[in-house]
């Protein structure tokens, strides 16, 4: 009696182990089916969110379609030119550079009108102009925003580095609000920082 009894006990066990072990490779299977999922779910969002050149954009999209630039009698031409800082590096310890990337961010903040962005320069630390980021004028529809990136390995800036946005409506729109926007996480410390544009000429039209 004692020896069948113990023959159910360790068939039982076997019972229960191969149940265990089946759920365990079940569920770590699932496990890994899952992480796969999510992982190409994370890599495209990724992708979705790289940054892209407005250059790099439809042409039937209505951020890159021309604006009519020719004045009204009800609404005069006006723009402004804007002087915004940027940093390709900063210094740190013994005057070592600590590189960064630089995003510049344009912001229409008018509800009904667009804008046109005549041109972004870039400067570098002397003064002279780097690179022109805009082939032709870029239309920014209301409250839309266009982004320009100098990446972190590109140098040529330096730490006194700027651009100058120019932009016109042939409305009377609300000023954008233009900033450059510097990061690095590649240290185990990340630093970041803004900065604001100064408007440096106004210009308007006036009403024939």
């Amino acid at each position: 009696m004692d020896n069948l009894e113990s023959n159910d006990v360790d068939l039982f066990l076997r019972r229960a182990l191969v149940v265990v072990l089946v759920v365990l490779v079940a569920g770590g299977v699932a496990l890994f089916v899952y992480a796969k999922y999510f992982d190409s779910r994370l890599d495209t969002f990724e992708k979705h969110l790289r940054f892209q050149s407005p250059s790099d954009e439809s042409d039937e999209s209505p951020s890159t379609a021309s604006v009519d630039q020719s004045p009204s009698s009800d609404n005069p031409l006006r723009g402004q030119t804007i002087y915004v800082p940027a940093y390709s590096h900063v210094y740190h310890q013994d005057g070592d550079p600590h590189l960064l990337t630089v995003t510049l961010s344009v912001r229409n903040t008018s509800i009904d009108h667009g804008i046109a962005i005549q041109s972004v320069r870039y400067f570098d630390t002397k003064g002279n102009e780097v690179k022109s980021h805009l082939a032709k004028p870029l239309r920014l529809g209301p409250l839309a925003t266009a982004e320009f990136l100098v990446k972190r390995s590109d140098t040529s800036g330096g730490s006194g580095a700027n651009f100058l946005v120019e932009w016109s409506s042939s409305e009377n729109v609300t000023n954008p609000i233009v900033e450059s926007v510097m990061i690095d996480t590649s240290a185990d410390q990340g630093i970041s920082f803004v900065r604001s544009g100064t408007v440096i000429k106004e210009f308007s039209q006036a009403t024939p």
